[in-house]
């Protein structure tokens, strides 16, 4: 079984759902509210967790009811929280605006996760005894740099998610193995709108890239194989709030499995075209029998056709 340390964030997800999102100074009725167990860290552990892989969090939650919800919902996923520290102060908390067509905005308070600047030598353990670590940046850059340098050392697969997406040091792309912003992030990262180019101009800092791209699928790049374009399943989006980190999640449990990269990115695609057909981030994550049957329902239509 893939062994997969995450270091990341932990927030509550505070989503209001609108018919159709405000504009600046605007004032709109929503029809629904809730408060969903979230943050890019803890989202990418539970994707993993429920895809078959053995998942460990490492990361920090605050004293508040959040907190305890948060460990729990992690718990509840299969995620070991021995490495989750409970701090003074408050839990991180994200706040999403989800429209009728599956959009979303959202604005992050990073609350007890802005603690997470240096690792702990169980920290460090849990990395050098993992065969994947993902590393998003909604935690301080100081401890995102620290846990790739440690995986780098013990040849552990860095996997990184650049969101939000910002400069990256050099040091940090030195140690990442394998890059996946979307496809803004990706333009954000190389100033190139063009996905194919972006790719290209990306591996000239890291080996592999891999750029989703929504409802059109995702690219893969490399400085040995040359490159991939996956389409994404045809479904009607509800929410696409945790599609990324669905998608890393399950690619991450399918690497770690020896999957080829073609099949690997398949199959990740059909966990995040379930999960966009379902309210919320975290809750909306597929399981792996689910995605075993939507992806051999996918290679059989593709057969057929």
């Amino acid at each position: 079984m893939t062994r997969i340390a995450v270091l990341g964030s932990t927030n509550m997800d505070l989503v209001a759902y609108v018919s159709k999102a405000p504009g600046r100074g605007e004032t709109v009725t929503g029809h629904e509210f809730r408060t969903i167990p979230g943050g890019k860290g803890a989202n990418q552990a539970v994707a993993a967790a429920r895809a078959g892989g053995t998942v460990s969090m490492i990361g920090a939650v605050g004293v508040d009811a959040f907190g305890s919800r948060l460990r729990a919902a992690l718990e509840q996923s299969g995620v070991d929280t021995g490495a989750l520290r409970t701090i003074e102060g408050p839990s991180g908390t994200a706040h999403i605006v989800v429209d009728d067509e599956g959009g979303n905005a959202i604005v992050v308070i990073p609350g007890a996760n802005g603690t997470v600047t240096t690792l702990t030598d169980d920290d460090e353990a849990v990395i050098a005894r993992a065969d994947l670590l993902l590393l998003q940046l909604e935690s301080p850059l100081e401890g995102v740099v620290s846990a790739a340098d440690v995986a780098r050392r013990h040849g552990v697969r860095v996997v990184l998610t650049p969101s939000p997406a910002q400069a990256l040091p050099a040091g940090l792309l030195a140690a990442t193995d394998l890059l996946v912003p979307n496809e803004h992030e990706a333009a954000a990262l190389t100033g190139i709108t063009e996905p194919y180019e972006a790719a290209e101009a990306l591996l000239e800092q890291v080996p592999e890239v891999v750029i989703t791209l929504g409802s059109a699928g995702s690219l893969y790049a490399s400085r040995d194989a040359g490159k991939i374009m996956v389409p994404a399943q045809r479904v009607t989006a509800v929410d696409s709030t945790g599609a990324g980190d669905t998608f890393v999640g399950a690619l991450s449990v399918a690497l770690g499995e020896g999957r080829p990269m073609p099949e690997a990115l398949a199959w990740a695609s059909s966990a995040a075209a379930l999960s966009v057909q379902r309210s919320g981030a975290s809750t909306a994550m597929p399981y792996r029998i689910e995605i075993d049957e939507l992806a051999e329902q996918e290679k059989q239509r593709k057969h057929l056709s």
